[in-house]
């Protein structure tokens, strides 16, 4: 059975979605892959204003241009182009039109950077010929919701209708805020938990060291990390620290059995999004959902359950880095090197889990709350982030020294941490940095952050 067949056929035990996620397990170490993907905010060179869809300088307009000129294959809703995809990777819309780069599965870091930097000189030629600019920040700085555009998709209006009903903050997520992530691969069960446990614990860390959304509505927003903040408060059915992680008996079932207890958004049938937010996968497994009576889910569904899950780090068949906020072309590239020097060296991982696994689960949740409005002074065990991140720093140097991928210069993978010893050594995040500029250079003008922070 061919393999879209087999995720299209209605799964029928529990036993099926944890394959799922066992099938992730790559045992060789050399199959290891590094995915990058980063968001960034579209606004209009001459008025600064954000991009809506329509339009001939819209982002209808921008992927069909991407599409023609660089042979990116098209992928559409409803008859609209809502994403590209070529050579494993994508550029997808968020729902405020964020750009998404969803990168291919990479052997190493020259390469992720090599193809950062061939996405961001695709865009720059088609969007600067559109007077469009992307700006590298974690939240948008001027922009209220209501001036903020809807992209045409359909699971977006679901989300946006349900975000109102969990959290404060949901909206604010789906429209205003960016990220940049680094997806990472697991050897076996015992390998992911390892490294589960290790990545969330240190998740705080990298929102410290990647703070940067500082503005929101045109001044300072009191925080550092105003995205890390908008996710203490978006759902708490589907977000946070996940403690049972660092519980006796974490395994791919315990995830499966946490994912199952997700409340769902939306279910793909015939080319629509049915909505069935609130709904349990529990009841579907059993043919329960009012809107679909009698219907099971399939792969297909899960995978697509699995993606509206927005823990700190998230488990699908790999792990997802999610901590951090938007930024340069520079860090665009320093995070999967931070995460890779300490996941993909097994002397690198160890000695990352000894430095964390003292942390209790109440160590660990009053530091996801306190990085956002301290950054690397943010309390945790009698210490500060700043040392946590400064020995993390190192450990992640050893693990990429180990690594010893080099390009074509002879240069391995660690120069890609020097912005982040940087940030760790001064103890002054890239978030004060800006705050700064808007204090003094800036004169209080944040119309200056669009020249400062485009890529």
């Amino acid at each position: 059975m061919a393999a879209t067949e087999e995720a299209l056929r209605p799964i029928e035990n529990k036993r099926e979605l944890v394959a799922h996620l066992e099938h992730g397990s790559k045992p060789n170490a050399s199959a290891w892959r590094i995915g990058t993907e980063h968001e960034k905010f579209g606004f209009y060179t001459d008025t600064l204003a954000p991009v809506p869809y329509e339009g001939d300088r819209g982002i209808g307009a921008l992927l069909a241009a991407l599409a023609d000129r660089f042979n990116w294959e098209r992928v559409l809703e409803k008859g609209a182009v809502i994403a590209l995809k070529k050579d494993g990777a994508s550029i997808s819309l968020e729902p405020g039109g964020q750009f998404e780069l969803s990168g291919a599965p990479l052997e190493h870091l020259h390469q992720t950077c090599s193809e950062v930097s061939s996405h961001l000189m695709q865009l720059r030629e088609v969007a600067g010929a559109m007077g469009i600019a992307f700006l590298g920040l974690g939240a948008s700085p001027i922009w209220s919701l209501e001036d903020t555009p809807m992209m045409p998709k359909g699971r977006y209006e679901i989300m946006r209708r349900y975000m109102g009903k969990v959290g404060r903050l949901g909206r604010q997520m789906m429209f205003r805020s960016c990220t940049v992530q680094t997806n990472l691969d697991f050897g076996s069960e015992a390998d992911m938990v390892k490294k589960f446990r290790v990545s969330l614990a240190l998740q705080p860390i990298a929102t410290a060291l990647f703070a940067n959304s500082p503005f929101m509505d045109g001044r300072p927003n009191g925080f550092l990390s105003y995205r890390g903040h908008i996710w203490t408060d978006t759902d708490p059915d589907r977000t946070g620290m996940l403690p049972f992680v660092f519980e006796s008996g974490m395994s791919f079932e315990r995830y499966t059995d946490y994912a199952l207890d997700v409340p769902m958004y939306f279910v793909y049938r015939n080319g629509a999004y049915v909505d069935v937010a609130g709904r349990s996968f529990r009841d579907f497994m059993q043919g329960k959902l009012p809107e679909l009576p009698g219907e099971l889910p399939t792969i297909k569904d899960w995978e697509d359950h699995l993606t509206t899950i927005f823990p700190e780090v998230r488990l699908k068949t790999f792990l997802e880095m999610r901590g951090a906020d938007s930024g340069p072309w520079s860090r665009l590239c320093a995070l999967p090197a931070f995460w890779a020097g300490i996941l993909y060296c097994d002397a690198a991982l160890e000695a990352a889990w000894s430095l964390v696994k003292s942390w209790t689960a109440e160590d660990r949740e009053a530091l996801r709350l306190s990085v956002p409005v301290l950054g690397l002074k943010a309390p945790i065990r009698g210490g500060r982030a700043r040392e946590i991140a400064q020995a993390a720093l190192a450990i992640s140097r050893q693990g990429l020294r180990s690594r010893a991928r080099l390009d074509s210069a002879g240069e391995d993978e660690t120069h890609f941490l020097s912005e982040l010893d940087d940030v760790a050594a001064s103890g002054v995040t890239p978030a004060e940095r800006l705050l700064e500029r808007y204090h003094t250079e800036w004169g209080g003008d944040l119309k200056h952050v669009f020249a400062a922070c485009a890529y």
